[in-house]
């Protein structure tokens, strides 16, 4: 049965916090909230974390996870960044996209696309989130949390206990958010490119 935390949407509890991370670190999966929906998520490193996720999702080593990021300094440590994509960047976060870039050696194999060498990015507005990322002081892996057969992913905790209490280590209840996943953008070509449309508005950064 998962740790179940009641966490201030705006301004986190530090004791709460800390216990989440000190959970994360003994190799602990968590549900926690994005400015989109909520998320599963687990330390960098955490292989079978990685596979409890996949194994909740129902999908394979072919499905992206996410690198959830503090800020531009630590993307451009996981990602090569020129100053095209770098402006992009800086115009989108933090908020709802999620960005497709070519991945340093930084970022284990595992992660990467099994055909391309790319990982996805992103630094949500949430500041449940910067609160578990400046205490772990590095990225959480990251995947959307929605489970087979659903239509939206699940924005409600309250439901996240109920259906999925017995395979992760924590919930983390900010109150209900989006029921949109991020924009993902492909920035590895020529142009960039919407790759599914979602929270964010591609309008912002000059694309349709």
């Amino acid at each position: 049965m998962a740790q179940y935390f009641s966490v201030h949407p705006d301004n986190p509890q530090p004791r709460l916090i800390r216990e989440t991370v000190r959970i994360l670190r003994t190799g602990g999966i968590m549900a926690y909230p994005t400015d989109s929906s909520y998320a599963l998520g687990c330390m960098l490193g955490n292989k079978e974390g990685m596979e409890r996720i996949r194994a909740i999702r129902q999908v394979d080593d072919r499905h992206h996870f996410t690198l959830v990021c503090r800020d531009l300094s630590e993307i451009a440590h996981y990602a090569r960044v020129d100053n095209r994509q770098y402006r992009l960047l800086k115009a989108a976060t933090p908020g709802g996209f999620t960005f497709i870039l070519e991945a340093t050696r930084e970022v284990p194999r595992r992660l990467l696309h099994p055909r391309r060498n790319t990982i996805g990015l992103r630094v949500p507005d949430h500041a449940v989130v910067s609160a578990l990322l400046a205490e772990l002081e590095e990225p959480i892996l990251s995947m959307t949390l929605s489970l087979p057969d659903d239509k939206q992913p699940l924005n409600d905790p309250v439901e996240i206990r109920e259906r999925i209490d017995k395979r992760v280590d924590v919930i983390l209840d900010a109150g209900t958010c989006s029921l949109e996943s991020s924009t993902v953008i492909d920035l590895t070509g020529e142009t960039p490119e919407v790759i599914r449309r979602g929270r964010g508005d591609p309008r912002l950064l000059g694309l349709e």
